[in-house]
């Protein structure tokens, strides 16, 4: 079973690159960032055609997230327990819940698709937003974990955060900004403390998911690893391949971000479809 995750940065724009990348790279479930739409604005019709389900999590022309499924799709969850909220100039309880979390099962794989807030900058309510997100969300995968500790369970997304100096092309441009801070590293650290692990890394090294539209930064290869696949040891145990699909930051239109993508040593209903070879 071949997983991915990618910030499309608009379903709608980029909608005939997302399902050509589906289906020329064989993906059987895909969790999309930033869709930056409702549902009942979202694409579908493209991705039925190409044999996927879609669910998706959109409130308004920012954020949203969704999966794409040639696979059946169950325990859709919108959102997850104790999900902060935000709102401009307020604090406290009672903000509105953006939509950035949305969970489905698959063949026995939990999967969560993610847009980690951004912060914005060092002291921002954005920045304590994005800490708060993330500490909820650990608090949660803890207790999923003691709940199933044989789960094969991913998160994967936009974590706005790169975790290590080699994830960013020059640490001294990033000094005093959000992405590297400690708190937001340490926060990362929290879900491998909590029973996560890095699924690409191990085997894609090097490597960015990432790459700003100014000032040249593709081309110059300025670019930050901030899209990532935290899986559970369950989940790492079956994961045999991993591909950092960069190319597809080229051509026309592109998000700037690109898919990252993991193959599982899994049976799928869809193998009782391909032909016997004896």
């Amino acid at each position: 079973m071949r997983v991915a995750t990618w910030n499309v940065n608009s379903v709608r724009t980029r909608v005939g690159r997302v399902v050509d990348w589906l289906v020329r790279e064989d993906v059987d479930v895909l969790g999309m960032q930033e869709i930056k739409c409702k549902p009942e604005q979202f694409p579908v019709e493209a991705f039925e055609a190409a044999g996927y389900t879609v669910e998706a999590h959109g409130l308004n022309q920012w954020n949203g997230v969704a999966f794409a499924s040639r696979l059946p799709m169950e325990d859709v969850t919108r959102d997850f327990p104790g999900q902060p909220g935000f709102l401009k100039g307020q604090e406290g309880p009672g903000l509105p819940v953006e939509a950035r979390a949305i969970g489905v099962t698959v063949e026995g794989v939990r999967l969560w698709s993610l847009y980690v807030p951004n912060g914005r900058e060092l002291g921002d309510p954005h920045y304590t937003y994005k800490l708060d997100w993330l500490a909820q969300l650990a608090d949660r995968t803890s207790e999923w974990l003691a709940a199933e500790p044989d789960l094969p369970l991913a998160l994967m997304g936009d974590w706005n955060v790169a975790p290590l100096d080699e994830d960013v092309w020059d640490m001294r441009v990033f000094e005093g900004s959000t992405h590297v801070s400690e708190p937001e590293r340490a926060a990362f650290r929290t879900f491998e403390e909590r029973g996560l692990q890095d699924v690409v890394r191990p085997l894609v090294p090097t490597g960015y998911t990432y790459w700003d539209y100014k000032q040249l930064r593709f081309p110059r290869n300025e670019g930050m690893r901030i899209d990532f696949v935290m899986g559970s040891q369950a989940f790492a145990d079956v994961t045999v391949g991993a591909t950092i699909h960069r190319d597809e930051r080229k051509g026309d239109a592109p998000s700037d971000h690109v898919p990252v993508s993991v193959d599982l040593d899994l049976d799928t209903v869809l193998d009782d479809d391909r032909p016997m070879i004896f």
